[in-house]
């Protein structure tokens, strides 16, 4: 017989010996490889090629992204705009939109988030404050960056007809927060693609109850900031258009709180006025005497609000009430006007009330948790925005934006690590995305989920980087 692969036949019986002088059996399994490399030898030529070619391609692109440079930003891109990639941000948001939960009952929308990152394989902790997922992609060790996005919905019922319109009677996504979280799934992808890469550790922050019951104090009583050494988060505006990217350093947004006082004086006939203790007039002084705070207590640079949006006394035309009830909200961009708003709000209208012989009592409503104190940006994390948004997306796609009177429960978390707030721009009027936040009327250009995405999947990486 005429043998025309010698050093096949030679293979053929070396393994035969090997396995007749060791502690295999025929029924041990040989791994495939080893088959591989004896038996076809062309194979195994192909793989080491193949395999070679990988490592020099993971090499190449972990070299190229040591120091961030215009291909690490055209990367990160390059998977955010790939139409399969916008058509499944904007299924997600879909999802979100037609379905929203209000203020810690986000079970679904909880429940979606983690099927998806179940898909991605990318680990996660649920449940933190009630319906909150930390989850995490990376080295697993530090440093360790945080990205967030707020899940939940608002108590309005949707008026803009679209096939997608909230299916829950009463409630809708009126502040773009069924976005925020499609945008922060698609960083994990984006992320997950580009684990290889990461110098560190990405922790997103799916959160509660942003609207309602400062879920992000919730999410920090449950672990949500272990480790972490800087923190960023987005919210969608109407005021800048789609894709634009809008900071400040310092001080972004107002320190929020609210009020209601309750003053107590005495019932009787409004023709024997010298028979009663007037409330009303007690509150009404009480409201005057509010207003003249920022006139005339603070400084004209420092801008605070107080505004009485509630005025309830009695019903009867003929009686003074025993109490009038009056309420409202007060703004500061800085925690000292904040607090002095606070103690200033409460002695005059208790002072006002006695002088009218009158009784009040205020209430800020702490345990309720509906005081936000002050967004800042840290200057260092600001500017880590603005350098990562220009260099991904043009020097044109970044605005400088003045301070606003809005609160964001964000602010709870920038007070324990550095911090940056930005907004992302969704205003297309040939869509009729116009209306502000909180209105019924409020939708979304769909654009801006893929550009948010890539985004904060470029801000993680890069301060893993630069900031590590």
């Amino acid at each position: 017989m005429k043998i025309r692969n010698p050093s096949f036949f030679s293979a053929i019986l070396l393994i035969s010996i090997a396995l007749a002088n060791s502690a295999f059996s025929l029924t041990d399994e040989l791994p495939s490889a080893a088959y591989d490399r004896v038996l076809f030898p062309d194979r195994r030529c192909q793989k080491t090629v193949s395999e070679n070619k990988t490592r020099r391609g993971a090499s190449a692109a972990a070299a190229e992204c040591e120091v961030w440079s215009a291909a690490c930003s055209e990367a990160v891109l390059s998977v955010a705009r790939r139409p399969e990639t916008a058509e499944w941000l904007r299924g997600v948001r879909r999802k979100i939109h037609a379905n929203p939960e209000l203020a810690f009952e986000e079970i679904e929308t909880s429940r979606l988030v983690r099927e998806e990152l179940d898909l991605m394989e990318v680990s996660y902790r649920y449940p933190l404050a009630k319906t909150g997922i930390r989850a995490w992609i990376g080295t697993g060790g530090p440093p360790f960056v945080a990205i967030r996005a707020d899940m939940d919905a608002l108590p309005i019922q949707e008026a803009v007809e679209w096939e997608y319109k909230s299916k829950v009677a009463g409630k809708m996504h009126a502040c773009g927060h069924d976005a925020h979280v499609a945008m922060l799934i698609g960083a994990a992808k984006i992320l997950k693609t580009r684990e290889h890469l990461l110098k560190g550790t990405v922790i997103l922050l799916f959160q509660p109850a942003e609207e309602a019951g400062n879920g992000a104090k919730r999410m920090m009583q449950d672990g949500a900031l272990e480790d972490v050494e800087a923190i960023f988060a987005v919210h969608v505006s109407h005021e800048h258009p789609t894709g634009i990217i809008g900071s400040r350093p310092g001080p972004l947004l107002a320190g929020c709180g609210f009020f209601r006082a309750v003053i107590s004086g005495k019932k009787g006939l409004a023709a024997n006025p010298h028979r009663s203790v007037d409330p009303v007039l007690a509150a009404s002084a009480a409201v005057i005497s509010l207003q003249g705070i920022v006139s005339r207590e603070s400084n004209p640079l420092d801008s605070q609000v107080v505004s009485v949006t509630s005025f309830n006394g009695g019903n009867n035309l003929d009686m003074i009430p025993d109490t009038v009830v009056l309420g409202g909200t007060f703004r500061a961009f800085s925690n000292t006007s904040f607090y002095q708003l606070l103690e200033r709000i409460e002695q005059v209208i208790v002072e006002q009330a006695s002088v009218y012989r009158c009784f009040a009592e205020v209430d800020f409503f702490e345990k309720e948790y509906t005081i936000y104190p002050p967004t800042v940006n840290d200057d260092r994390m600001y500017e880590h925005v603005k350098k990562v948004s220009i260099d991904l997306l043009g020097q044109k796609k970044f605005r400088v934006v003045p301070p606003m009177m809005g609160a964001e429960d964000f602010s709870f978390y920038s007070e324990v690590v550095p911090s940056a707030f930005f907004y992302i721009g969704i205003r297309n009027e040939t869509l009729g995305s116009t209306h502000t936040g909180h209105s019924p009327h409020f939708m979304i250009d769909e654009e801006v989920l893929p550009i948010g995405a890539a985004v904060h999947a470029s801000i993680a990486e890069r301060y893993l980087i630069e900031h590590g």
